[in-house]
């Protein structure tokens, strides 16, 4: 095994691939697909043949460069440390390193790697799973990131209950559609928050009820909730409030909106320091990338009770077209980045 490894490793060093890279931080103007060497991998680390890869609003900061506490937490502070784009990935083992205990060669993975808009990526062990034989590329390369943070955001954070109204805000989108279906497997009764055009795309995901924003506040009526899972950004922490129960939990997911300095990341913050002052529990939440939760996630996922809602799906070539559609609110679901058909 070692000699074969470190034969696959001397074959790497030779070796390239195309890939969507950025040297410099901006628009989706400086993306560009070109011609790179395949990544190194390291003793704990996998070389994945690329099948599909997910599209989220994670690319999309980290293409920016923004908000700018990205950059000081280790993704580079004037260009990006690495120039090619994606984390999500699905797709087969072609090298395993020589501490890698849980796969092989010829192992079908899904889970989180690094530079994964490519024909090759690396990623750790502890960030990857076996694919459910049931899934498909597509459904695995969407789901790891999102569902990972909605898992999470509903157990770890929201302490979900069974029977407990949730109310889940951006419920068509990559964390929402997880959060709606797997707060309906965990035993509660979901409200989801989205635009008209998208309200049967959530009905479809199993939610009980749905709030068509442009024509509602999530307020508005009597109904309260006992965990609101927000992935929007665009609610004031007052009104999220106000929807609660008085011993309800607020979770704030990501760091949408805000200013170019921390984005949405204030916004949590602040409800951090407000919460200690009520008697409503407002959460400050980060998610965690453990083998652990990509374990539970495809648990459900091999039972069925939870799928990726995949939307459209590009080439490598088309990254920018599926960014600048993520942009304009245009996507349902996850996008999914095509490598290999």
């Amino acid at each position: 095994m070692q000699a074969r490894n470190e034969r696959s490793a001397q074959a790497q060093d030779t070796a390239t691939m195309r890939a969507v890279t950025h040297r410099e931080y901006g628009s989706s103007d400086v993306l560009a697909v070109t011609t790179v060497d395949q990544p190194a991998i390291a003793g704990d680390e996998v070389l994945i043949e690329v099948v599909a890869a997910g599209l989220d609003r994670g690319v999309w900061h980290l293409m920016a460069g923004q908000p700018y506490l990205i950059r000081v937490m280790g993704f580079g502070l004037t260009r990006p440390k690495n120039p090619v784009l994606g984390m999500d990935v699905s797709g087969r083992v072609v090298a395993v390193g020589d501490d890698v205990t849980r796969f092989a060669v010829g192992d079908e993975v899904f889970g989180i790697g690094r530079g994964t808009y490519a024909e090759f990526a690396a990623a750790k062990e502890s960030k990857l799973v076996h694919k459910p034989e049931a899934v498909t590329f597509g459904q695995a390369a969407a789901s790891a990131i999102s569902g990972i943070t909605a898992l999470q955001a509903l157990t770890t954070v929201g302490r979900l209950e069974p029977g407990q109204h949730v109310l889940v805000i951006g419920a068509s989108g990559g964390v929402g559609s997880f959060a709606v279906q797997l707060a309906k497997a965990l035993g509660a009764t979901v409200t989801g928050v989205a635009s008209t055009s998208k309200l049967d795309a959530v009905r479809s995901l199993g939610a009980d009820h749905v709030i068509d924003y442009t024509q509602q506040a999530i307020d508005d009526g009597d109904q309260r909730y006992d965990l609101i899972i927000d992935t929007g950004g665009r609610n004031r922490i007052s009104r999220l409030r106000r929807a609660l129960t008085p011993a309800g939990t607020l979770v704030i997911v990501g760091g949408e909106g805000g200013d170019r300095l921390t984005g949405g990341f204030g916004r949590q913050l602040r409800a951090a320091l407000l919460s200690p002052f009520v008697t409503q529990r407002l959460a400050f939440f980060m998610s965690s990338e453990s083998q652990e939760h990509i374990e539970a996630l495809a648990e459900h996922m091999a039972r069925g009770s939870v799928a990726a809602a995949v939307g459209q799906q590009y080439t490598l070539q088309e990254v920018p077209q599926a960014i600048q559609a993520m942009e304009a609110g245009r996507l349902t679901g996850k996008a999914v980045i095509t490598v290999r058909p």
